[in-house]
């Protein structure tokens, strides 16, 4: 009995010192936007999900402004092979024709979104559901290879409707879908949707929530995890090939988003529960931070 006080006893002063390192970075960022791309690991398992989401009504109990970006392949994927259509890749990108396309829209807006959504209510927070195509949020326009068929890139982004619910003190969810001036839906990467929202809202912070530890300098060892540089480094690591393959395009947004304004960049591993609280609120974090 007396070492199970004991233990407890460790336990409670184990989370008042947490509670206290957290005090700063909560006073830091209290009023500020956050802008959080969600996907991976997080997004597929269950109890990963609670924990991302537990996060995001924790970051606008304590008066931070959380903005949710997501995308939602593997939802996609089985949408699409219960429909009889074949996902197709290339280059890491999906092949999106217009059957595609149709199902990309239909699951990211109308399934995934909404079940999002739906979490944040549940968890006590405020949350509006929205995709680029809402209020011209993202205009897209395709992308100069047209093997890709409907993966667009960002043409522009009006902030306007994304600032207006978050002074309104809603979470907005936005999935990566946005159409050109014609009309035309496109599939967005959702890191690069996140990264020029983050920039035309001024974000304290673009956080990308990914299937790895961050930037290594030895992709193998997550020993050799870079916790701190900058945007000069970033591109020495992808020049020197030390970034290669599918973090380039992650680093690149995040140099992008930096270059227009944001305050810093974040790459975490969102396998680790808890990892938005962790990396915003700790003094060591656990992923990658990379400043202008």
């Amino acid at each position: 009995m007396t070492l199970d006080r004991e233990y407890i006893r460790r336990e409670e002063a184990t989370r008042v010192r947490v509670l206290s390192e957290a005090l700063p970075y909560i006073q830091e960022f209290a009023g500020r936007i956050v802008v959080v791309k969600y996907g991976g690991a997080a997004m597929k398992d269950k109890v990963l999900k609670d924990g991302v989401i537990r996060d995001v009504v924790f970051l606008q109990s304590v008066g931070v402004r959380p903005v949710v970006v997501h995308g939602g392949g593997p939802e996609i994927d089985f949408w699409l092979n219960k429909l009889g259509l074949v996902p197709q890749f290339r280059d890491g990108l999906r092949v999106t024709d217009a059957d595609t396309m149709d199902v990309v829209e239909m699951v990211l807006v109308g399934r995934v979104n909404k079940e999002l959504v739906a979490l944040i209510d549940q968890a006590g927070g405020r949350a509006v559901g929205l995709c680029g195509k809402d209020a011209n949020t993202i205009r897209a326009r395709p992308q100069d290879n047209a093997d890709y068929g409907f993966v667009g890139d960002v043409s522009s982004v009006d902030p306007a409707l994304v600032v207006t619910l978050v002074e309104k003190g809603y979470v907005p969810v936005i999935s990566s879908v946005a159409a050109d001036l014609d009309g035309q839906a496109y599939n967005i990467n959702a890191d690069t949707a996140a990264g020029e929202i983050a920039a035309a809202i001024g974000a304290a912070k673009l956080i990308l929530l990914t299937d790895t530890p961050g930037i290594l300098e030895n992709y193998s060892d997550p020993s050799t995890l870079l916790v701190r540089l900058d945007i000069q480094d970033a591109r020495d690591l992808i020049a020197s090939g030390v970034v290669g393959g599918g973090m380039i395009p992650k680093v690149n947004c995040c140099v992008r988003s930096l270059a227009q304004g944001v305050g810093a960049a974040h790459i975490i591993d969102g396998r680790i529960p808890h990892a938005l609280l962790l990396e915003i609120f700790t003094t060591d974090g656990i992923g990658s931070m990379i400043v202008p």
